[in-house]
């Protein structure tokens, strides 16, 4: 069983997003260690993108300040192998074909495992064309986390018979960002997963509040949580880690 699928395995998993150097990498790195001792399953981290398309205002505001603070994909890679072993959760990479590309598939993904890193999320790569990494992940034993939205429909199915670690289910249509409200019918769209595998679904896009977190929790395995979180450390930058370790805490209490 993979780190990733493990996660899931002592009830519902919380798992919370940073964007790797917003303010800078020594407090991502302080920031994911505080996450994972207040109960966080898997750790996602953000790579800096200039152009992250499935980005709302938030994380593209993360993204500039992490890339003004001279930000680089090795400079993560040497701050991921840095704190890894001192994680008890799995860690993720979210990412965009962009980055991943031009640094090199196979060096990516041999890198993501050197370093200790367990999937890769790449929200602008579709089902339909996974082929472009897939045999990097497999070759180098990182789970390609594939997504869902409530526009798959028919294809949920399809992307659930072979989805690896955990399924990414996208709450609303759009870009990410904290919602007042989600008005999808997720347990119907988790309800067509469980149909055809048991691979755990993490519900995502949207979710800020405990109890939204607690309703998400009723028909998901695992919440994902990222512009709440983002917007923490945009408001504390430095200072962020006791708040957002309060956050972590509060909203994996309010799944359990």
């Amino acid at each position: 069983m993979s780190k990733i699928k493990d996660a899931f395995k002592n009830g519902k998993a919380f798992i919370p997003f940073v964007t790797a150097g917003d303010p800078n990498l020594d407090v991502t790195k302080k920031l994911i260690l505080a996450m994972d001792k207040s109960g966080a399953d898997i750790i996602e981290i953000g790579i800096p993108f200039s152009d992250p398309v499935a980005e709302g205002i938030v994380i593209q505001q993360a993204d500039e300040r992490a890339l003004s603070a001279g930000t680089t994909t090795d400079k993560i890679f040497d701050m991921v192998k840095e704190v890894s072993p001192q994680c008890s959760c799995a860690l993720a990479f979210m990412t965009y074909i962009n980055p991943i590309y031009v640094y090199g598939v196979d060096k990516f993904m041999e890198n993501c495992s050197k370093s200790g890193i367990s999937a890769v999320i790449v929200p602008d790569v579709p089902f339909e064309e996974k082929a472009e990494l897939a045999p990097a992940c497999e070759k180098f034993g990182i789970d390609l986390i594939s997504l869902i939205a409530p526009t798959s429909k028919d294809r949920i199915e399809t992307i659930a018979k072979e989805a690896q670690g955990f399924l990414y289910c996208v709450s609303s249509m759009g870009v990410t960002g904290v919602r007042s409200e989600i008005t999808t019918n997720i347990g119907e769209m988790i309800a067509t997963v469980k149909k055809v595998s048991d691979i755990p679904c993490a519900v995502g896009f949207g979710i800020s509040t405990p109890k939204q977190a607690q309703e998400m929790a009723k028909y998901a395995d695992g919440v994902i949580v990222g512009s709440a979180i983002v917007k923490i450390i945009a408001q504390y930058g430095v200072n962020s880690v006791k708040p957002v370790s309060e956050y972590v805490k509060s909203m994996k209490d309010a799944i359990r």
